[in-house]
């Protein structure tokens, strides 16, 4: 089993996200026995919530649930149980660097690094705009969630 971990600051909008949008290429690729993804924040603020409201419906008109999804902060031992841990931001990067062991750092990257048509590095935080910004990370989370899909799978020897 590979283990993905998408991460971003209060896991409410970007890294839930990422994470449905990714159980949804797992699934079309038939990995589903293969990877386990999930997702957290750096910050505790919302643990226990549910996605924020225009998260919700943003994917929801592209076809993804977050509905039974809820918040929880990273914990020291997923930094150790995750294969793979993708931070949307360099921010949040920059806070599980700083709890992770030094062997642990390699497994440590921005989602982004992943996009083949979108070369920002970090995925916006669309909690305090408007809600355009839910559409434009949906669509930077599907181009990523590909990439990541294609270097999972060469390293499960499946591509």
């Amino acid at each position: 089993m590979y283990r993905v971990l998408l991460v971003c600051m209060g896991n409410i909008c970007r890294s839930p996200t990422a994470e449905s949008v990714l159980r949804y290429f797992i699934k079309i690729n038939n990995l589903g026995d293969k990877v386990e993804v999930d997702s957290a924040g750096t910050h505790g603020y919302h643990v226990g919530e549910a996605p924020d409201s225009r998260t919700q419906r943003a994917a929801s008109a592209r076809g993804y649930n977050l509905s039974q999804l809820r918040a929880r902060k990273v914990a020291l031992q997923d930094l150790e149980y995750f294969d793979l841990i993708l931070a949307m931001d360099r921010s949040n990067l920059d806070n599980l660097q700083r709890m992770a062991t030094p062997e642990q750092l390699s497994k440590i990257k921005l989602f982004m690094e992943y996009a083949r048509n979108f070369d920002d590095e970090e995925v916006p935080d669309p909690y305090y705009g408007l809600g355009h910004g839910f559409d434009l990370v949906l669509d930077m989370v599907e181009d990523a969630a590909q990439g990541v899909i294609e270097e999972v799978g060469k390293k499960l020897g499946t591509r």
